[in-house]
């Protein structure tokens, strides 16, 4: 096993075909958990790299872009309101697209909570 960069990630796209529902899952579950199961295969077997993405029919992509969208709205009420906001729990996927939308528009966000319960909490910056 050699060393790799954190930012070394396995890239597997599976095409649109009849089952993408099937292999997609409810909310993405089905999805994710075949990302775990490559990981934990590759982890098993001493790969170096061993962080996986799995995406179907570009899934979790569109989702990402989705997501971006409805975290620039929230952005914008922060930014013209100064209120805090709280989103509704999410995977850590999709709090990552949260964090980094704000981080680009300058507001702080922290994820809170544990487990199915962790969220995004968004702010102003302190001035």
């Amino acid at each position: 096993m050699h060393a790799t960069s954190e930012d070394d990630v396995i890239e597997l796209n599976i095409p649109s075909t009849h089952l993408n529902g099937f292999l997609i899952g409810q909310r993405g579950e089905t999805v994710r958990a075949i990302q775990f199961l490559v990981s934990n295969a590759l982890k098993n077997k001493d790969y170096a790299v061993t962080r996986v993405n799995v995406d179907v029919a570009e899934y979790k992509k569109q989702r990402a872009e989705h997501l971006a969208e409805t975290a620039e709205e929230w952005v914008k009420k922060v930014k013209e309101t100064g209120r805090t906001i709280r989103t509704e729990a999410m995977n850590a996927a999709d709090r990552r697209t949260i964090h980094k939308v704000a981080a680009d528009a300058g507001l702080v966000s922290d994820s809170v909570g544990e487990g199915r319960d962790r969220h995004i909490v968004l702010r102003a910056a302190a001035e």
